[in-house]
This record gives structure tokens, C-alpha cells and sequence, in this order.
């Protein structure tokens, strides 16, 4: 079994565009990224998730899973604390989508910076690749870190496997496990965004192939 799990709550989530979108941007690309990565945590919500998520977890994997998390604070903290004092193993290819130099603009701010890019942010975002070092569309860069972590998982011993991620990072992974097209998978995001906390299932079945058994949402 297979439990993709988007982070709980974070401040960037419950704030929004009255949080850290500011036009002009206080930051720099690299130190918005930064903060992004490294300094945004969890809501109160989130804890309250969290704890949800700690109750609901061993009802539903093995005993001894094994745990991914992305390199983001946010992540690293759900994982912490639905699944305390389990070794867990970091890896970059369940980060979000890298947005680069654009990382926390408004799209007042992205568009009138970085006009060549404006028509695929407006119309093909999934093709969109950010400005600046480390930008990467959904597409190409996320959907490729999504496939080598599905590749690892055939490879691996067996056993219930948990991962903690992203949104942009599940709708890539959607697309690998479900063999599905990722304009899809984006037109259903833009109706309904994967809730924070939600717990996405697969099963994998005897040919490898995974298959997806639902989706587990918090009440909190």
C-alpha cells in the first residue's frame, strides 16, 4: 500500500495572499524560496491535523512503514508528528514545484517582471517553467522527480509506504500512479484543491502497477 499524504495546514496556506504575497515583494527570489522551504511551518489547524493524522495512520498501514517526507518544513513537521519516533527517509523528489525567481510574486508583480512567461501562467500553467535559478514546471521537472520516486518503489523491499508532500507534488505523483494526463489532473485541481492532511490510497498489484482505493480527508 501506497498513503500519499499532503502536509497539514501551514501559515502560507491559511494566509494567503494577505500573508507572504506582498507587491512589490519584500524578498529576493532565492530568499523567498528560501523561507518557503525552510521557515514556513504550521497552523494551529495543522497541529490539530496533525494529531488526526497520528490517530488515523496505523489504522490504516503495517506496522512498520516506511516513511518519505520532502525537504520542506511544513512537510518534515506533519511527518514528525503523525508518525513520532519513526525514522523517516528526506528526499528531494517529493519538494514542491521549485517556482524560482517567482517564488511568493503576485501575479501583478510576475507578470509586469517576467512578461514573456505571462501567457503559459495564464493559460498553460503546467507547461509554465518559473523564471530564475532552480524553476521548474510541473510538467517536466516535478512530473520527473514524481516518476523516479514511483521507480524506486518497485525496487524497494516490501512494505506500507507513507509519503508526505505537496499539492503540486500529488497531482505529478497522481499522474504516474494513476497513468492519467496531467492537464486532467490540473482542471480537477483548479475545481478542488487536494486537502491539507488528506490521505490518498493505492494499492499495488501483482503486475507493480498501482491502483488508487480513495481518499481519506481530516475533520479538523
Amino acid at each position: 500500500m501506497l498513503f500519499l499524504v499532503r502536509h497539514a495546514e501551514s501559515i502560507e496556506n491559511a494566509t494567503k495572499n494577505a500573508g507572504f504575497y506582498k507587491n512589490p515583494r519584500p524578498w529576493t527570489g532565492p530568499a523567498a524560496h528560501a523561507l518557503s522551504r525552510d521557515i514556513v511551518g504550521l497552523t494551529p489547524r495543522g497541529f490539530l491535523q496533525c494529531l488526526w493524522l497520528q490517530q488515523t495512520l496505523p489504522d490504516l498501514t503495517g506496522p512498520d512503514p516506511a516513511i518519505y517526507t520532502s525537504q520542506y518544513r511544513r512537510a518534515l513537521d506533519t511527518a514528525a508528528l503523525a508518525l513520532p519516533g519513526l525514522p523517516c527517509e528526506v528526499t528531494a523528489l517529493l519538494n514542491e514545484q521549485h517556482y524560482g525567481a517567482a517564488t511568493y510574486m503576485t501575479k501583478q508583480e510576475l507578470y509586469a517582471t517576467y512578461p514573456e512567461g505571462a501567457k503559459d501562467r495564464q493559460t498553460r500553467k503546467h507547461l509554465w517553467t518559473p523564471p530564475g535559478a532552480g524553476g521548474e514546471s510541473l510538467a517536466c521537472g516535478v512530473l520527473e522527480r514524481a516518476a523516479a520516486f514511483v521507480d524506486g518503489l518497485h525496487t524497494a523491499p516490501a512494505a506500507d509506504v507513507v509519503a508526505f508532500t505537496h499539492h503540486t507534488a500529488i497531482l505529478a505523483l497522481r499522474t504516474v500512479l494513476e497513468r492519467r494526463p496531467v492537464t486532467e489532473l490540473v482542471d480537477e485541481a483548479r475545481v478542488r484543491k487536494t486537502p491539507n492532511a488528506a490521505v490518498l490510497v493505492y494499492e499495488q498489484a501483482d503486475d507493480g502497477q498501482f491502483h488508487a482505493r480513495g481518499t481519506i480527508q481530516p475533520d479538523c
